[in-house]
């Protein structure tokens, strides 16, 4: 295989199913753009990478594709799906509707220790935005807004919002990082947490309104 064809892929190890954890190294791949729409991957190729055998890759393939995100062919790997401009408005409009109300209804001084419990991994979001690491960025950005979002307390609404940033693709990661503006978007997660201690709803719907948009000017531009 190429240099340039070989993906920047994590070795598993047993703390999880390695399925589990093949499909969680994939999806963030292909969250980052790393993983192209219309490339074909082939389970024995990515098992060589991961440093395991092909069945628990074409497993974790075969959950990717139950969700979208990639597309079986025939006899020869799985495609990355594609997403249009207008999916990715979609996207972005349901995210709106969701999680800008939820959020602002959290704001209260009152769960101020909750919102402390959150500042180390909105810490790690920008630890890994300024050294450039895109993988680290959307492991942490993922964990923060689902553990942010299961303080609602309604498990059905977050695994909806999981789909919907699984589904969506990063695709301008990468450039933000070389310019060194990714840690803009990464410190809003700092400034949220201030202002849902301080019970600001209104600020809170601001700034989570805001950073949505910023996200949505990052999907699906070309590196």
């Amino acid at each position: 295989m190429a240099a340039e064809d070989r993906l920047d892929l994590p070795m598993v190890g047993e703390r999880q199913s390695l399925r589990e954890q093949v499909a969680h190294a994939l999806r963030a791949a292909l969250i980052t753009g790393e993983m192209r729409p219309g490339v074909v991957y082939s389970a024995p190729v990515l098992a060589a990478q991961f440093g395991v055998s092909a069945t628990p890759v074409r497993e974790a393939m075969l959950d990717l594709a139950k969700e979208g995100l990639v597309e079986a062919v025939r006899n020869k790997g799985f495609r990355v799906t594609e997403l249009s401009e207008r999916d990715l408005d979609e996207l972005t409009e349901i995210r709106q509707l969701i999680e800008v109300p939820t959020v602002a209804r959290l704001a209260d001084t009152a769960r101020a220790d909750a919102f402390d419990r959150l500042k180390p991994i909105a810490e790690e979001i920008v630890s890994a935005a300024e050294r450039g690491d895109l993988l680290g960025y959307v492991d942490a950005d993922l964990r923060f807004h689902v553990e942010l979002l299961t303080l609602s307390g309604n498990a059905h609404l977050v695994e909806v919002v999981r789909d919907l940033r699984n589904r969506a693709r990063l695709y301008g990661l990468s450039q933000l990082a070389e310019r060194g503006t990714l840690g803009d978007s990464a410190r809003e997660h700092l400034a949220l947490l201030e202002a849902l201690k301080n019970g600001d709803s209104a600020a809170v719907a601001q700034i989570m309104s805001e950073h949505i948009g910023h996200v949505r000017t990052i999907w699906a531009q070309p590196h």
